[in-house]
């Protein structure tokens, strides 16, 4: 049996604007087995999303200042990075299935994070 390189681990993109949730967020992320790399707010994860191409993931919060939220950045992501996968949160507003782009999910915070792991992984087995 040939022996097989294991690929760098796959890199998600965590957005927030809160230093403590933002490095919670990268924690969660890096703890799952994951690269985090961050962004404090949606123009700041465009301009990562356009300079790299191995973000398979986008974890982000709704509420941040900037030129948009995580629902318009989370719409945009889909449109021009199909591939990409979205996790959505929010403290402060409950977005229904119907409102996420597709293929997309949802948690209100504070989220369970075993949940979230456990969404990431799944997320990530599908690249």
């Amino acid at each position: 049996m040939a022996s097989y390189k294991q690929p760098s681990k796959p890199a998600v993109l965590v957005v927030e604007d809160e230093p403590l949730l933002l490095m919670m967020a990268l924690d969660l992320v890096e703890d799952a087995g994951y690269e985090a790399v961050l962004a404090r707010n949606a123009d700041e994860a465009l301009d990562i999303l356009q300079a790299r191409t191995d973000i398979r993931i986008v974890f982000t919060d709704i509420d941040m200042p900037g030129s948009m939220n995580g629902m318009r950045l989370a719409a945009m992501v889909r449109d021009r990075w199909p591939p990409i996968e979205i996790i959505i949160v929010s403290g402060h507003v409950t977005v229904t299935e119907n409102e996420l782009p597709p293929r997309s999910v949802f948690y209100s915070k504070p989220y369970d994070t075993s949940k979230v792991t456990a969404q990431l992984h799944r997320m990530a087995a599908q690249h």
